[in-house]
């Protein structure tokens, strides 16, 4: 094993020798003037100021810096050593300046977003679009998960905030929300299903068919089925409970299944004109007025917001704003 005896010698010799910023900024600006009354004049100091103050580097780092000419000032292969990385470290601390402004006024940062799957679609992702050209220095990660998680999620400090709800028998206090609306849902089907061929189908005929629907217990089922019982009909005999979005695609794009999806993530599925995904499914003119309870915007009561976290919250009002009045 190797020990290095000097190494703790070495450390912040220089500065504990008398080196300032004052001598680096010179340096740096002679890298470009080779003039020490250019530099000076840059610096907006006098030239025997300047002159002093390389004199002053010289006899700290113990070894000739430059050599003076007729035209001005050329650095050692020491000191232009020095002076690079004088420049160097004085563009590294204005960079560093900039970026805690940047984070200070919410331009830079990473926020951690959570959303159940319409509004991800209807709200997150156009605001995501948005703040990649407004504000391209936030790093942006998006979790999209059931109600029950996100909270879960948000507990643990995984998110800054989320769409979604509060369940049931969560405690309400330690949370800000922002009631944003209710959630339509829409029935879905692949765009060659039987049904698509019927001229006035109606939930009744839906009912014969397989269902892909969330496991029982989940808020998008009970609504589901709470409708359809309210509505006088019997409930599909054939469910399979999935969680999983992609899964529940699937099986509708590759069967005579017949899902449930929030209104704004059937359009995107659906759509192939726009900014949509073309998925091959399509939407039933049917059950149009069945909703799921309210959603909100959800965050912390406790824990501030980061100035990022803040920026996107504001963008997030301003969609939500936008969709109301849309509607």
């Amino acid at each position: 094993m190797d020990i290095d005896l000097d190494r703790g010698a070495r450390k912040d010799r220089l500065i504990g020798r008398g080196m300032k910023f004052r001598h680096l900024r010179i340096l740096a600006e002679l890298l470009e003037t080779h003039q020490v009354s250019a530099a000076a004049a840059r610096l907006n100091m006098t030239q025997p100021t300047a002159s002093r103050l390389l004199a002053e580097a010289e006899t700290i780092v113990g070894v000739p810096l430059y050599e003076r000419h007729p035209r001005g000032i050329r650095f050692t292969i020491m000191g232009q050593t020095l002076a690079e990385r004088a420049r160097r470290l004085l563009r590294d601390l204005d960079q560093t300046d900039r970026e805690i402004s940047e984070l200070d006024q919410g331009t830079r940062g990473t926020v951690n977003i959570g959303s159940v799957t319409g509004p991800a679609l209807e709200i997150v992702l156009p605001v995501i679009r948005q703040a990649r050209v407004t504000h391209p220095n936030i790093r942006v990660n998006v979790t999209v998960d059931l109600s029950d998680k996100l909270v879960t999620n948000l507990l643990a400090g995984d998110v800054d905030f989320y769409i979604g709800r509060l369940p049931a028998d969560m405690d309400p206090r330690p949370f800000i929300t922002h009631t944003i609306g209710e959630e339509p849902l829409s029935l879905v089907v692949r765009e060659s299903h039987p049904l698509t061929r019927k001229a006035n189908p109606t939930v009744e005929d839906c009912v014969g068919y397989d269902w892909i629907l969330q496991p029982q217990g989940g808020l998008l089922r009970t609504t589901v089925e709470s409708y359809l019982l309210g509505k006088g009909h019997s409930l599909p005999d054939r469910v399979l409970g999935t969680s999983s979005i992609l899964l529940t695609l699937a099986l509708i794009a590759s069967s005579n299944g017949i899902g449930a999806l929030a209104r704004a993530a059937a359009r995107f599925y659906a759509d192939r004109e726009g900014m949509g995904m073309g998925m091959g499914i399509v939407t039933l003119p049917l059950a149009e007025d069945m909703r799921v309870t309210p959603y909100s915007l959800i965050h912390s009561r406790d824990i501030k917001p980061t100035p990022a976290a803040q920026t996107l919250l504001t963008m997030i009002h301003e969609r939500i704003d936008t969709l109301h009045r849309e509607a």
